[in-house]
């Protein structure tokens, strides 16, 4: 992706950190008909170094693990918060009406080759994983336990495992750095005033990136 340097995040426990906050990712693939995108939600890993690896599953009835190209890289796209930024927010606008709409984010690629998994016990770990990785935290958490072992049995041999040890991890936020402070005081204000989550999110890494 374009990522000019006054965007770019290269900090790897950040980068970690976004990923495990935003695990729904857009898995890309290359495959016989051109390029496959699933949305999976994927568990980080922090071995190997320096990046680590992601594991996920999917259906064996999805195509995707039977055609794809491994002999190249693999990308999950991890998009955090968005925003669209409204020039009225600038006070350099007003003064020279010199501005135009854009819109504020912050996303994960990782890179790798995919190995598929099959083996039964990989797969039960991974769904563990998976599961404690979101249910932690409730008040009464739900595990593969609860179910019945033949149900889950069944359910394991109905999916497939893959993992991606990452070899190139790319951040991007952009969250208004190439403005003077008084534009970043002026879009942190107008997002906290929209009373959207979302929004309220971006803002607060606008405040995060550089005096607002």
């Amino acid at each position: 992706m374009y990522n000019p340097k006054h965007f770019e995040e290269t900090r790897v426990d950040v980068l970690h950190d976004h990923v495990r906050s935003h695990p729904l990712a857009t898995f890309v693939t290359l495959t016989s008909r051109g390029l496959n995108a699933n949305h999976l939600p994927l568990l980080l890993k922090a071995e190997p170094g320096p990046f680590g690896a992601l594991h996920g599953h999917v259906s064996r009835a999805n195509p995707v693990w039977k055609d794809l190209d491994s002999s190249v890289d693999a990308l999950a796209i991890f998009s955090g918060p968005s925003a669209y930024i409204s020039p009225s927010w600038y006070p350099t606008k007003a003064r020279n009406g010199e501005a135009v709409p854009t819109w504020n984010y912050a996303v994960v690629h990782a890179y790798g080759r995919v190995r598929i998994v099959e083996d039964p016990e990989w797969l039960r770990t991974h769904v563990d994983a998976l599961s404690r990785a979101h249910e932690d935290g409730r008040p009464e958490p739900w595990t593969i336990a609860d179910a019945p072992g033949k149900y889950i049995d069944r359910l394991l041999g109905g999916i497939v495992g893959f993992e991606i040890p990452v070899t190139r991890l790319e951040g991007k936020w952009k969250v208004s750095q190439n403005h003077p402070a008084e534009n970043r005081a002026g879009v942190v204000s107008g997002l906290t005033s929209s009373g959207d989550a979302a929004d309220a999110a971006v803002a607060a890494l606008v405040r995060d990136r550089g005096p607002s």
